[in-house]
């Protein structure tokens, strides 16, 4: 009898022939070599992580609610954490949130995946933006559904575009990232953040306003969520970008029918987000000045975008265009006709230089004249350095 087990591949559910690994996963393989100077992951400057603030707030959780932080709980969360952010939307906002329209989740990844279960069956229609964030093509794609994108403008999606995509394709979702795109880095003007609610506020379509990297502004105005032009919009956050990433807490804002059917399929995954994890970074919200830590983040970042910025002028050739956003971790760049990002990837990593290509970020083009560099994980210095590598590799790959 052969004990070599079950064919896999006979056994596989359809959907796992859309999963695909992500890019910038495998990628950051290649990196873990330390001679690599890399602008690959979307990763916060660990600089900024309060270590010792999180220490004492777990230990003063243990100390004063052990056995109950170390519990089961609720589904939805802990409630004086979604209360604090509801406060906290309200206050830095304007906008009006209830506590039980909040539902804690897994990073708000994993509120990406919720809507995906709830929403979409295979087949139905999903509206991107052009470039889109690769997270969402993710987590959207093991549903089956068939992908559609609208063109992001410098100010935003192109409304003529998003309104013939909404009436023709009718999507169940338009997903959008309005404030330091990922991976463009661009916002969504005043003007724009009106007309995309007013579209969707009109139209049976979820608007999708996914919003880590709005409290990371360094330059301009704060400007209005689009959930304050569609109400019934949904608006996911993250504790990520602007306390630690390896908390894995982020939320979810929707309205009362959409909560209740994504927190029956959160219970069908983990129950419940980490406890302990919500207890202490609660913990340290109460005890700690958020403001002042944003702000610290803001400048440092605002410092490492400027530095970058200086540095694409100083060693890239002046065929090259990038974005030079107000705010995020993100710059996107477009090479000159003729130049392959594929072989430029190629040269900096011989050169010990990693970027993504922009081809991750389509579902309905192709590309390959697009990358995204990262500026917040890196110091100065470095950042000057990898520009000088990559605008060398540039430079030959234009000479031929």
């Amino acid at each position: 009898m052969s004990s070599a087990g079950p064919d896999f591949s006979a056994l596989l559910a359809r959907r796992t022939q859309r999963m695909q690994r992500s890019a910038i996963r495998e990628i950051l393989k290649v990196t873990e070599d330390p001679q690599i100077i890399s602008f690959a992951g979307g990763l916060p400057n660990p600089s900024t992580f309060p270590v010792a603030d999180v220490a004492e707030s777990a230990a003063k959780v243990l100390r004063e609610a052990g056995p109950t932080a170390l519990q089961y709980s609720t589904t939805e969360g802990y409630r004086p954490l979604r209360e604090f952010i509801a406060r906290r939307y309200w206050e830095k906002r304007q906008l009006r949130v209830d506590p039980d329209e909040i539902l804690i989740t897994n990073g708000s990844q994993q509120g990406l995946d919720l809507l995906g279960k709830v929403l979409l069956d295979a087949g139905d229609q999903v509206l991107l933006e052009r470039p889109a964030y690769l997270g969402a093509i993710q987590a959207f794609s093991a549903y089956e559904p068939q992908f559609t994108s609208v063109t992001l403008q410098d100010d935003g999606p192109d409304l003529a575009e998003l309104e013939a995509a909404l009436d023709q394709r009718k999507p169940k979702i338009f997903y959008a990232v309005p404030n330091f795109q990922n991976p463009s880095g661009l916002s969504y003007s005043a003007a724009k953040r009106e007309a995309v609610g007013r579209l969707c506020a009109a139209r049976s379509v979820v608007l999708v306003e996914d919003d880590p990297y709005a409290e990371l502004r360094f330059r301009g105005e704060h400007l209005p969520t689009l959930k304050h032009h569609c109400p019934q919009g949904v608006l996911l956050g993250s504790f990520s970008k602007i306390v630690a990433p390896g908390l894995r807490m982020g939320w979810i804002c929707a309205p009362r029918q959409l909560m209740d059917l994504m927190v029956t399929a959160k219970q069908g995954v983990d129950l419940h987000s980490n406890y302990f994890s919500q207890r202490v970074v609660h913990q340290h919200l109460v005890d700690h000045d958020l403001d002042a830590h944003i702000a610290m983040v803001r400048g440092l970042y605002g410092r490492q975008r400027d530095a970058m910025v200086a540095a694409i002028k100083r060693h890239f050739p002046a065929s090259v265009k990038s974005s030079e956003p107000d705010g995020g971790m993100f710059l996107w760049v477009q090479l000159p006709e003729g130049v392959s990002v594929a072989a430029l990837f190629k040269a900096a990593i011989a050169r010990k230089v990693a970027f993504v290509p922009g081809a991750a970020f389509y579902v309905d083009v192709a590309d390959d004249r697009h990358l995204r560099l990262n500026f917040s994980n890196s110091d100065e210095a470095r950042i000057d350095e990898g520009m000088r590598r990559l605008g060398e590799a540039i430079r030959e790959l234009q000479a031929g």
